[in-house]
């Protein structure tokens, strides 16, 4: 059934600058600007005062429910130029330790000796994101302002350690998240 208008509003924090132009969303802060793109859902956007109103038109159960995701995907952008996004990764392995190596001003991560196998894996992240290592042994810090960015960056790194062709209950080597947090920890 349709409903005749859903809306939700986003409030906007102080020092948090938003235009929302052709379903083009932009977000300023502290940390520097985001831009996400909605251009392909049906929905209204205006900026209000320090609330940002997403409403949906005669829109059915799908329709309706890209209005909350709008909306949790503007909240994820806010809290990504204030806070910013940091997701620690941790090495598994049963014989062969795996040896990493980042180059590229922390853009690149080489990883080597996975499984004992001689290929290098080179994973490059998202424009926006860093890779370093931690202070802990077989752990690196995946860190960006855009959370879309910093979670598909380590899952491409996932991604490239994946076992193939043998049994994944036995062999359950790889690089696997292990923590998320905010880069800017909250007082």
């Amino acid at each position: 059934m349709k409903t005749l208008s859903n809306q939700q509003t986003v409030e906007i924090p102080e020092g948090i600058k938003i235009s929302a132009k052709s379903r083009i969303v932009t977000v300023t802060g502290a940390r520097g600007t985001l831009k996400k793109s909605f251009r392909h859902l049906a929905l209204d956007m205006t900026v209000e005062g320090n609330t940002l109103l997403v409403q949906c038109w005669h829109g059915d159960r799908k329709h309706n429910a890209q209005v909350r995701t709008v909306c949790s995907a503007v909240e994820n952008l806010i809290t990504g130029v204030t806070k910013g996004y940091k997701f620690k990764m941790r090495f598994v392995y049963a014989h062969f330790p795996v040896n990493i190596n980042i180059t590229e001003d922390n853009k690149i991560i080489e990883i080597r000796n996975f499984l004992g196998e001689k290929f290098v894996r080179r994973v490059e992240m998202i424009e926006g994101v860093t890779v370093k290592m931690t202070g802990n042994k077989d752990e690196i810090q995946v860190e960006g302002n855009s959370l879309d960015s910093v979670s598909q960056s380590c899952a491409n790194i996932h991604g490239s350690t994946l076992v193939k062709n043998k049994d994944i209950r036995k062999f359950l080597d790889g690089i696997y998240v292990s923590e998320r947090g905010h880069i800017v920890e909250a007082e």
